[in-house]
């Protein structure tokens, strides 16, 4: 995936949303990055913001006991899948191998269930970097109808070496 400016906007191909998030089935809550904008400042994280989709189906396997005859996708789900979104958002060509950790979440609001069928639109934006802590806010989307938001810090470290014996932190 090529770097851009802050006036153009580029998708990332699901290949990529693996290389570069450690989650995988059932934990990987990004299906595809529409779009993908680098802020303002060269170089710099503030401001670079995507727009991601999470497709929720029946299949999902938190449905089956949240809950069995009103299925509904709980909120920190809702919450991680932001928080992956925020990664992305993060993510650098020029960064080396980075393990990410929700640090803290603040001002999350759900305003209505999330449930089968609903296809999530999820925003990301940096606003604030301060090297390993990075300020992110985002907001879920359902058929333009804002469902649900937060803020949250992210903890950025070096990936530690698999003979390390470390599997790391991720969000």
């Amino acid at each position: 995936m090529a770097e851009s400016t802050s006036s153009e906007s580029k998708p990332m191909s699901f290949a990529d949303i693996l290389r570069i998030l450690p989650h995988r089935y059932p934990f990987l809550l990004v299906d595809k990055v529409l779009e993908c904008h680098d802020g303002d400042k060269a170089g710099s994280r503030v401001g670079r913001r995507v727009r991601a989709v999470k497709n929720v189906t029946i299949n999902e396997p938190f449905f089956t006991g949240h809950f069995p005859d009103n299925p509904v996708m709980p909120g920190v789900l809702q919450i991680e899948a932001m928080a992956q979104a925020g990664a992305l958002a993060c993510f650098r060509l020029s960064d080396p191998p980075m393990d990410v950790a929700i640090a803290n979440v603040r001002e999350a609001r759900f305003r209505r269930p999330v449930v089968p069928g609903d296809s999530l639109e999820i925003h990301a934006e940096v606003k604030k970097d301060r090297g390993q802590m990075v300020l992110i806010c985002g907001q879920v989307y359902v058929e333009g109808q804002l469902v649900a938001e937060a803020e949250f810090l992210a903890h950025f470290s070096p990936k530690a070496h698999k003979d390390e014996g470390s599997q790391g932190a991720h969000s």
